[in-house]
């Protein structure tokens, strides 16, 4: 397999799990507007990676996402960064943005995360998911170009 074939393989793994987790977030609220169990279910799949609270989080069908408007901007986002990556990034290399970039880009979600946690300020709900969605487009750019290179020093070295 090329490192081209690798970097692919991982961009369409992560691209499909990404849809997969998304539909969930939307799918939890559907399902138990039904009276559906599999509701439920989903909610608790959710639970160990957002707060779930309902003051935090849009509602649709009567219900609130199975994450919050902070956590549905970063997966938006990252959305958003995948179906940029083959545009901006491609698959024959995998060079990761610089550092200063990840840092620049975190700083907001991080002070804004410090700011609620600490109560120096209360957040609205828009700007949760911008900042949210603004640091989730960057994602992608690590992440696929991480996995695909270790991929391939994995690789290099026989460990796979």
């Amino acid at each position: 397999m090329t490192n081209r074939q690798k970097i692919l393989t991982v961009y369409g793994f992560s691209f499909g799990s990404l849809l997969l987790w998304m539909s969930g977030i939307f799918l939890a609220p559907f399902l138990k507007s039904h009276s559906q169990t599999w509701g439920e279910f989903i909610y608790a799949v959710f639970s160990p990676v957002c707060h779930q609270v309902s003051e935090r989080s849009f509602f649709v069908f009567g219900f609130p996402l199975a994450v919050c408007t902070r956590c549905l901007g970063i997966y938006a986002g990252c959305l958003l960064g995948m179906m940029l990556y083959p545009i901006i990034q491609g698959f024959a290399d995998t060079a990761t943005p610089k550092i200063r970039l990840f840092v620049l880009i975190t700083s907001p979600i991080a002070l804004d995360t410090l700011g609620n946690f600490f109560s120096i300020w209360k957040t609205t709900p828009w700007l949760r998911v911008t900042i949210g969605f603004t640091w989730g487009v960057i994602l992608p750019f690590y992440f696929i170009s991480g996995l695909g290179d270790a991929w391939i020093r994995m690789k290099k070295k026989n460990i796979l």
